[in-house]
């Protein structure tokens, strides 16, 4: 069947807001069908649509005045009394009810109007990707978080909190309760074995929490989940249990804790972060004690998927922006994207943000596979697919977002425009959740403690074995050897110190991506050119190996021609390609 795409026409637009998200990101089109069964995408494609309206024109407009009128706090009130107040603007509230309602986050654990069951994880990250278009990280944090949370409880809570999880779950904006994480402490950061707040048990059944945490967002949350250590429990990690407190107790008073205050922070400024101390507040244990990191960290994979899923949203609007842009600005007599330069630095952004919403796609897809069923080699795969996702998505984001505000010009540099709010927002996905460095070291473990780079490896390998034609096949080629090569390193860091795996870890973490996105790209486009008769993914394909894998002689400088406009218009336009029109 073919799919013959018209080309879009960004010069129709004004600037990236003010249109339909959905409409005109192609690439999450594509990913929705590679994902979905067709009876979802039959149910759902039409929502998507009146949510990718939505966000782009209320919600992108509500974002900015809520950025422009951040949350503020009020500790105490006129009595002296603890009160932890925070103020959100009206607009970010709208927001927030906009997007809950839409099923942001009830979809994709109860079934919504229309179907028998919840949506699949794909379906629901591509969602929440649409969401953040509309460049609001308060939309997004709290939203992650409030999923997150609902994942813990609807796996180790034994019933007792089921009250929480229909808050957390609830479609009426009215009933929703959000979540959020309290983990970092002062003296721990990373090393949450470090953790000092302690749970004293109280003769009803519940804990009561002391000590401060350093870094909690989404601080107003009614439903946060936090590390604590019960009495004589052991030291480090081992020693932790988990537990959900709330900004008010079992009888619906304020518990006692104190948001000390709100961090003045470079961007999320619509995302509350406070500072904040227990001074004895009601807790409820979650699952077994003393096994609270393990249950932490189901929580933390997800919100480190949340996290590349929003990267990849910041690609999408900064490559938005810019192809609008470079179609209506005039210079030296030609459009911009009529320029040698720009066209080739228009698809170089286009291809990083399909290939880094195909390889978190993946991961998503493992993810999918082990929430909804006992499948441990999804789970092995999700452990090494996931840290890898967050960690180059996010470095990803953040190179888009600058080039994005470089190719606006000076325009891009002023702060009515949202190019220095993405960039903003960009800097801080390297660093939630856990740093690059975290991550890289995150996948040595997954790979010492699991042996999780053999299904990845299989993977590919899958990958690559689907991929039989003919204008494909010099790729397949180099993938192949550059898998081979992967497996070889896997091999050597295993075989090294300790030392020396963690010298090397970032450099295999993006070894991993680069090979992995490689063959999912090529199956990615073996599959469009079987089913819908087109090339384009054949293109991004080709343009991510010959920068990724491919070794050149002085740099690729070597002669050639430049990027072809039937090329550009594929990659940037969404253009189909003709595999019998192209010299491959």
């Amino acid at each position: 069947m073919s799919r013959r795409e018209t080309p879009s026409d960004y010069g129709s637009l004004d600037e990236g807001r003010h249109c339909n998200y959905y409409t005109h990101d192609r690439a999450l089109q594509f990913e929705l069908r590679r994902h979905c069964d067709a009876a979802e995408l039959d149910w759902g494609e039409s929502r998507l649509r009146e949510f990718g309206e939505l966000i782009g024109h209320t919600v992108a407009d509500n974002a900015d005045v809520a950025d422009d009128n951040p949350p503020t706090l009020r500790t105490y009130d006129k009595n002296g009394e603890v009160v932890n107040d925070i103020q959100h603007h009206p607009a970010h509230v709208e927001n927030e009810r906009l997007v809950y309602e839409a099923g942001l986050v009830s979809d994709v654990f109860e079934a919504p109007p229309g179907r028998d069951e919840p949506v699949s994880f794909p379906y629901h990250f591509g969602q929440f990707y649409l969401m953040e278009y509309a460049a609001s990280m308060g939309l997004g944090c709290p939203g992650a978080m409030t999923a997150g949370a609902a994942l813990v409880l609807d796996r180790f809570d034994d019933g007792s909190l089921q009250e929480f999880y229909d808050a957390l779950t609830a479609r009426d904006y009215d009933d929703l309760t959000t979540g959020a994480m309290f983990l970092t402490e002062r003296q721990g950061g990373t090393d949450v074995g470090a953790n000092e707040v302690v749970a004293e048990p109280q003769d009803d059944g519940s804990y009561r929490l002391y000590g401060e945490k350093w870094f909690c967002s989404n601080a107003d949350s009614a439903a946060a989940l936090a590390l604590a250590r019960r009495p004589d429990a052991p030291d480090g990690t081992q020693g932790l249990s988990l537990f959900l407190v709330s900004t008010h107790d079992s009888a619906g008073e304020p518990t006692n804790y104190r948001i000390r205050r709100l961090k003045d922070k470079l961007g999320t400024r619509t995302v509350p972060t406070g500072e904040i101390e227990f001074e004895g507040a009601e807790a409820s244990l979650v699952g077994e004690p003393e096994d609270g990191f393990r249950q932490m960290s189901a929580m933390l994979n997800a919100e480190r998927l949340y996290n590349s899923m929003s990267s990849c949203g910041v690609m999408g609007r900064a490559l938005l922006e810019s192809k609008v842009h470079a179609a209506n600005r005039e210079v030296f007599g030609r459009r911009l994207d009529e320029h040698p330069l720009l066209r080739r630095d228009l698809v170089v952004m286009a291809v990083d943000h399909e290939a880094a919403l195909a390889f978190t796609f993946e991961a998503v897809a493992a993810f999918h596979r082990r929430q909804r069923g006992d499948d441990d080699e999804a789970h092995r795969l999700m452990r090494l697919l996931v840290p890898v996702a967050k960690y180059r998505t996010a470095r990803m984001a953040v190179d888009t977002a600058s080039y994005a505000m470089e190719i606006k010009g000076g325009n891009g540099y002023v702060e009515e425009f949202v190019h220095p709010r993405l960039l903003r927002n960009a800097q801080v996905l390297p660093i939630w959740e856990g740093a690059s460095n975290v991550m890289a070291l995150d996948v040595l473990r997954a790979m010492d403690r699991e042996a999780a780079h053999e299904p990845v490896l299989a993977l590919t390998e899958e990958r690559l074995n689907a991929v039989s034609h003919p204008v494909l096949e010099d790729l397949v080629a180099t993938v192949r050897s550059e898998h081979d090569g992967l497996a070889s390193a896997m091999a050597a860091v295993g075989a090294g110190s300790s030392g020396y795996a963690q010298q090397q870890a970032k450099e295999l973490t993006d070894y991993i991506f680069d090979v992995t996105t490689a063959a999912v790209l090529l199956e990615d486009a073996q599959w469009q050119l079987d089913h819908e008769d087109d090339a384009r993914r054949a293109l991004v394909a080709r343009e991510f190996v010959e920068s990724s894998l491919r070794s050149e002689d002085a740099r690729g400088i070597t002669g050639g021609d430049e990027v072809s406009p039937s090329t550009f218009d594929a990659i940037v336009r969404y253009a189909a390609a003709d595999p019998a029109e192209r010299d491959w």
